[in-house]
Parts: structure tokens; sequence; C-alpha cells
């Protein structure tokens, strides 16, 4: 399936090693502030949908360094020729 997506994107595809959080950066940071909002543990069942869509407009509309100060926003929007937001 990964072969289909990386031919159909033209992108490379990398599998990050177990236990290697520092080859998914982004990643890890983007849990780090989400736990802000949803500290571990959290029960996501006992949490309003309003909420998680909140906090998800919030992480996308906040610029990022490894996206020249864009958000991630304006970069989905840009690749899929779209101005919409949420």
């Amino acid at each position: 399936m990964y072969e289909q997506t990386s031919k159909l994107l033209g992108a490379d595809i990398f599998f990050s090693k177990p236990y290697s959080s520092w080859q998914r950066g982004t990643n890890e940071n983007t849990n780090g502030l989400i736990r802000r909002f949803f500290p571990k543990g959290t029960h996501f069942n006992s949490v309003s949908e309003k909420d998680i869509r909140a906090v998800e407009k919030l992480l996308n509309s906040r610029p990022r360094k490894c996206l020249g100060f864009r958000t991630p926003l304006e970069v989905h929007n840009e690749s899929v020729g779209c101005c919409n937001e949420f």
C-alpha cells in the first residue's frame, strides 16, 4: 500500500526505527503540543469532538519554522490549490 502512495505522490516514504524519537521530530513535537490540551492518560471517548476540532484548528493554524513560518493549513491549501479554512 505505501508503495502505491509513494508512487502516486512522487515521494519517498521513510520508516523510523522503534524507540528512535529523534527520527520523528515533527511527530514528537506535535504530540507534546497535543498533550498540553489532553494530558497522557486522557480517555478520548470522554472528550467532545468539538474540543478535538478546536485543538486541531489551533495546531493547524500555528506557524512552523520547518514550513518557513507558514501554517500547516497554508501549506495544505497551497498543495491542493484551495483557499478554504476549517
